[in-house]
């Protein structure tokens, strides 16, 4: 009776252990990471291949389809809307203004940037309120900052405030955005864009000069170097990375110009009466006021493969990551 009795026992005591859950409780775990990481991205994913991808590709194919009042696909034209694009005078003209206004803009803003960097990087207290007080402008729209310069700075009437500061000088009141010979309204975009931009890169040229060994400062400064010969032999060559990236930001963004533009020339029913028009503003009025869709799409483009040919013209004379010698 006891051995019959124990032995069942003992073989129920020898049985393996069932398989541990654990396993499939992070098979469970991996899945359901997984379901989350698709429903947290699908909503991002879905908007950037509607709204950007596929609205560029539709683009594309509209620049090569006659389209007229409307963004459906049309006739079959193919280079057709780019040759008539190349042969608008206007739009000829356009992209003459935006390379002048690129040669103009681009080294003003890069001296001007560089020596705030350099300037602030030195101060001692208060490093930090010049920082962010020169940053601030980069918050600013360009809409809302071409306003203000057009109605309040530059207004033309006695007490905007240039011909206010023109008067202590004996100067009569100038209608600067009016006036075409001389152009004026140059300085009015100068240093609109200037006041816009200046203080962004600065914050990306300190971030390089931080970046700088300070023992090679020290060893100059032992070797008798001055300032001007300190930076034009340590500082500036340490800043090629970030002065090629930085010119890299600033054609595009000169080449891309049109918020400015057409909020201080044009009021909308007058858009073509402006003394001066960059190619998105002429692309702007072919598409939505002329509508046609075509010509505008083929314009766009153009204008992208300008920037393009910029870009790989400035990495391959300026060595944009090429490594360090």
């Amino acid at each position: 009776m006891t051995a019959t009795g124990t032995a069942p026992a003992r073989k129920s005591a020898a049985r393996p252990a069932p398989t541990p859950a654990p396993r499939r409780r992070r098979l469970t775990e991996r899945q359901s990471k997984g379901i989350a990481f698709v429903v947290l991205t699908a909503p991002m994913l879905l908007g950037l291949g509607l709204f950007r991808y596929v609205a560029i590709g539709w683009s594309f194919l509209l620049s090569f389809s006659e389209a007229r009042r409307t963004i459906s696909l049309g006739k079959w034209v193919g280079l057709d809307n780019y040759r008539e694009l190349l042969s608008d005078e206007r739009f000829r003209d356009s992209l003459t203004m935006i390379v002048l206004f690129t040669a103009l803009i681009v080294p003003l803003t890069f001296a001007g940037s560089l020596g705030l960097a350099v300037l602030v990087n030195r101060v001692r207290r208060g490093r930090a309120f010049f920082r962010t007080a020169f940053l601030l402008p980069a918050a600013v729209s360009y809409v809302a900052a071409a306003m203000i310069w057009k109605m309040a700075l530059f207004s033309g009437v006695p007490s905007g405030l240039a011909n206010t500061l023109g008067a202590l000088f004996g100067a009569d009141p100038t209608p600067w955005i009016q006036t075409q010979s001389p152009p004026l309204y140059w300085i009015v975009l100068v240093t609109l864009r200037l006041w816009l931009q200046v203080g962004l890169y600065m914050i990306l040229f300190i971030a390089g000069l931080q970046s700088i060994p300070p023992h090679l400062y020290e060893a100059a400064s032992l070797d008798g170097a001055g300032a001007w010969r300190t930076f034009r032999s340590i500082t500036f060559p340490m800043l090629r990375s970030t002065s090629v990236a930085i010119l890299l930001l600033m054609l595009i963004a000169a080449l891309q110009a049109f918020d400015e533009f057409y909020a201080i020339f044009s009021t909308g029913a007058s858009l073509g009466s402006e003394p001066v028009r960059t190619p998105l503003m002429h692309l702007y009025g072919v598409a939505l006021q002329d509508q046609d869709y075509g010509v505008g799409s083929a314009g766009a483009f153009l204008l992208t493969l300008l920037i393009v040919l910029v870009t790989l013209l400035q990495g391959r004379i300026l060595g944009f990551a090429r490594d360090k010698d």
